[in-house]
């Protein structure tokens, strides 16, 4: 399994040299950390899904020695891998930059990263190939339009909520938090194992 994520980084040698500059056109233009922390950990993951999609490795990887299991346990062990590497890399650079950064911004973006992957990573099993591209940045743009008006929404209007959020302690609100991320990413692992496993290539 160690193998199957390595080959990401492998397969990406050349695109991984873009991704310092690209990051550090999102710290330049002032965007908010917590959405260049997001960008910054989709662009390995997603980058080896495009691949994969113009390529039809899955024919490949189910030749080789790797039950399905495995195959879909390395596309999400490897993703929380390069999340933790893209955010030491990240914040290295807001660190050069000298642009201010919190633990709440590392926290959002994480968190954010792992719930797109949740909802995303089955989808690429049920999408045909040459969509799957397309749907991750439409989806991702969506979800950046709409996480802000949502989150007006529920402060304005859902007061019971904010009171209940409002009285947990910081500890509290990012161990629950963690919990229904990690919680939805395990169904999501689940749900996509099942329907990789039933698929024929």
């Amino acid at each position: 399994m160690y193998n199957l994520i390595r080959r990401d980084l492998i397969l990406q040698k050349r695109q991984l040299l873009l991704f310092i500059p690209f990051i550090l056109i999102f710290i330049i233009m002032g965007f908010p950390p917590a959405l260049t922390f997001i960008v910054a950990s989709i662009f390995i993951p997603f980058n080896t899904y495009a691949y994969d999609e113009k390529a039809e490795t899955n024919i490949l990887l189910n030749s080789l020695p790797y039950t399905r299991t495995e195959i879909i346990a390395a596309r999400y062990l490897g993703a929380i891998v390069y999340m933790i590497l893209s955010v030491g890399v990240t914040s290295l650079a807001f660190f050069v930059f000298n642009t201010p950064i919190t633990i709440t911004d590392i926290a959002v973006g994480a968190g954010s990263f792992l719930l797109f992957c949740a909802f995303t990573f089955p989808l690429f099993q049920i999408l045909k190939p040459g969509y799957i591209t397309t749907f991750v940045l439409i989806s991702f743009c969506l979800l950046t339009w709409i996480r802000q008006p949502i989150v007006w929404f529920i402060s304005e209007h859902l007061t019971v909520i904010n009171n209940f959020v409002a009285s947990l302690s910081i500890t509290t609100l990012y161990v629950g938090a963690a919990v229904v991320i990690m919680t939805f990413y395990a169904v999501s692992w689940g749900i996509t194992t099942i329907i990789y496993q039933r698929k024929v290539f």
